[in-house]
């Protein structure tokens, strides 16, 4: 029978960050039975390794949520590479292992004195969010909206909000009704909002109105929309930020994004850890 495993991500401890199922073997599956295995393991996300198609890649991968295919996810990209390099499936190449995803070629580096793992996104594109639209979201979440809010693509579409401080994120009134109207006529995944702590950390809360999964504990595609929002959006000088996240749902995710000095690449990284393998069957 073919294997599985459960790791956690953006954590060293185990069932305090966000976790991923990973499918391995997953060649035969078609694309409906692997929509059906995300739907019962009812995480945010699950990937299913897959035979690579381009001689660059390491390793072929297919991310499902419950409810749809993804061309790209930062925790599972992560959470998979994590499992693949445990078992010795595949070897890093000068601290580097490269994942082929539906948004293309991912790169993945590997620190060997910390396990750090950090992907560089493939992609960052941004849209506009209609004024009405934020506004109804401002009255909805009960705090004042700071910035200019704006739609980013890194795989998943956040519409991402910047409010006063990490204490107003945190005590938000999370109308999941409302945001899944928002997002539904607006082409949102869900919402990504976050506000500083006075330690400079960042607080970083994505909200997914989709059945089982509500609030994301760690999340590698919104933490790189909060670097590019940033770096790129608001063109602070930023080299690195780091992100807390997970804490109204029980967790503590710890997420690192920096920013590439020469052509302003998004990279996110965090640890991982296995609490769960064994065999699946279809």
């Amino acid at each position: 029978m073919p294997r599985f495993k459960q790791v956690d991500v953006f954590t060293t401890v185990r069932y305090k960050g966000n976790a991923v199922a990973v499918i391995y073997d997953a060649d035969d599956l078609t694309t409906d039975q692997m929509l059906n295995i995300a739907r019962w393991t009812n995480l945010a996300e699950t990937t299913f390794i897959v035979k690579k198609t381009s001689p660059e890649a390491d390793y072929g991968l297919r991310i499902f949520t419950p409810d749809e295919e993804l061309p790209f996810a930062g925790h599972p990209t992560l959470g998979s590479a994590f499992a693949l390099i445990e078992d010795g499936i595949i070897t890093p190449k000068n601290g580097k292992v490269v994942q082929e995803c539906k948004a293309g070629l991912v790169d993945i580096a590997i620190d060997e004195n910390t396990s750090v793992l950090t992907f560089k996104l493939p992609y960052a594109k941004f849209h506009p969010i209609p004024k009405q639209a934020i506004q109804e979201l401002e009255k909805s979440l009960g705090k004042t909206i700071i910035g200019e809010p704006v739609l980013i693509e890194t795989g998943p579409k956040w519409a991402m909000f910047e409010f006063m401080s990490a204490e107003d994120v945190l005590d938000l009134n999370i109308d999941l009704a409302k945001i899944g109207q928002l997002s539904e006529k607006n082409g949102w995944i869900g919402i990504g909002v976050f506000g500083k702590h006075e330690s400079g950390k960042y607080e970083l809360r994505n909200i997914v109105p989709s059945p089982g999964v509500t609030e994301d504990p760690g999340c590698g595609s919104g933490s790189a929309a909060l670097g590019a929002y940033l770096s790129i959006h608001k063109k602070e000088p930023i080299e690195s930020i780091e992100i807390t996240q997970g804490s109204p749902v029980n967790r503590d995710a710890r997420i690192h994004v920096e920013i590439g000095k020469d052509d302003g690449s998004i990279f996110v990284g965090g640890n991982a850890v296995t609490c769960f393998e064994g065999n699946y069957s279809t």
